[in-house]
């Protein structure tokens, strides 16, 4: 009888008999932010109802949430990789679902803002069950790559050179932003965290440039071109240029313009010049040897006539072109214009690779290379001073990032990493 005991006893101790611990992690718990992590809960009972929590303190210190209810499987497990919420927040099988559904918790936030000084993004999460909090988990997004080193560029130029932590020489990349002005910091972090030498390069809104996108001069970036190409940590080969919104109408334009640029990625562009940025539009926004570049008001993009005056010549591009349009940007048609560059680079049996991606339920943010929140209230340009409507709802802007990271780097990859493109 003492022997049965104490053999009960001994698998009693090891675990038989006894309830799977309820845990709860994140897979892997640190990811770049672009990556996606999934979040997997065990030792739950088969079909067991359960929900996950999900809160973050954005760069603004306004907190952000989402919550989604799921039916744990056979084997008593939720894995938001493979599996949908029954309800909640977001209603599909999405890893990071509960990051890119959440919304804000005070009324008056208008957008997700990132760490300051580009500190890491914690993201936690929460088992619970009847109410009940049973287990906890943390998410770490890293904004950009550990070792990349940034530099101030100062004199002619204006802006942030960001290098990788490897041994170069590097493809280059020059980034653009759109009417907001200033850096487009965030996608240069995100190239050099994938192996490219960035230029963040300003144009205006920025320090003692322009303060208006008026009259900007195109020589301005084949100055920064030629900088790049003397860099010793840049392949002068292999250099390309990305843009969004006004800076991919600016990207296509100087593409068509420099041949030092192999490859052009725009996001949400324009496939003509647009008049000047912000407020007065009888001025235009580039100029090229001291003269307007043509360009055509808003009014007049059903206009074929004024569209042709003012159309950007894409098919003297020196390499192969990636654009990425919302069907929904409410800003401007940017999937109409991205299919106008496609169909003119067809006619005119341009020699390289040219793709667009589409996003039918996307917005002008379209593509963002960045796994965050992408609700949005009333978002204000800061240029103008007037609300913008940009467009998608929030699963069709997610969605349109989840898609569109992968694809825009491997493009690169194509395109830069091996060397010049070849017709």
């Amino acid at each position: 009888m003492k022997r049965i005991l104490a053999l009960a006893a001994c698998l009693w101790a090891s675990g038989f008999g006894v309830a799977s611990a309820q845990t709860l992690e994140a897979i892997p718990n640190q990811v770049m932010v672009d990556e996606s992590a999934a979040i997997r809960a065990t030792g739950l009972q088969p079909n067991q109802r359960v929900s996950i929590q999900a809160e973050l303190v954005d760069g603004e210190s306004h907190a952000w949430a989402s919550q989604a209810e799921f039916l744990a499987d056979a084997q008593g497990t939720v894995d938001t990789s493979t599996q949908a919420p029954v309800s909640g927040s977001y209603n599909e099988v999405s890893a990071m679902g509960l990051v890119w559904s959440m919304k804000p918790a005070e009324k008056h936030v208008s957008a997700y803002r990132p760490p300051r000084d580009w500190s890491p993004q914690i993201i936690e999460f929460r088992l619970v069950t009847n109410g009940k909090q049973v287990a906890n988990a943390r998410l770490e997004q890293l904004m950009v790559a550990k070792g990349v080193q940034r530099k101030k560029v100062e004199g002619q130029l204006h802006g942030e050179l960001l290098l990788p932590d490897t041994k170069g020489p590097h493809p280059g990349v020059l980034v653009l932003g759109g009417s907001e002005g200033g850096l487009s910091l965030s996608k240069a972090a995100w190239l050099a965290s994938r192996g490219y030498v960035a230029l963040a390069l300003a144009y205006f809104r920025y320090e003692d440039l322009p303060p208006r996108l008026e009259r900007i001069p195109l020589e301005y970036f084949g100055q920064a071109l030629a900088w790049m190409a003397q860099r010793p940590e840049i392949a002068p080969d292999r250099m390309g240029v990305v843009g969004t919104s006004r800076g991919g109408e600016l990207a296509l334009q100087l593409g068509s313009m420099y041949t030092q640029i192999r490859a052009v990625v725009a996001y949400v562009p324009a496939s003509v010049r647009f008049p000047a940025c912000c407020g007065n539009l009888g001025l235009p926004a580039w100029t090229w040897q001291g003269q307007p570049l043509s360009y055509v008001l808003p009014r007049f993009l059903r206009n074929p006539q004024a569209m042709m005056v003012a159309s950007i010549p894409v098919e003297r591009t020196h390499g192969p072109v990636l654009l990425i349009s919302g069907e929904d940007d409410g800003v401007w048609p940017s999937e109409m214009m991205a299919e106008a560059v496609v169909a003119r680079l067809k006619h005119s049996h341009f020699p390289y690779a040219v793709e667009h991606l589409k996003y039918a339920h996307a917005g002008h943010r379209a593509g963002r290379p960045e796994v965050v929140p992408v609700w949005h209230g009333r978002v204000v340009n800061p240029t103008s001073g007037r609300e913008e409507n940009l467009g998608g709802s929030v699963k069709g802007d997610a969605e349109s990032s989840l898609d569109a990271i992968p694809k825009v780097l491997e493009f690169l990859r194509r395109s830069l990493q091996g060397g010049p493109s070849e017709p």
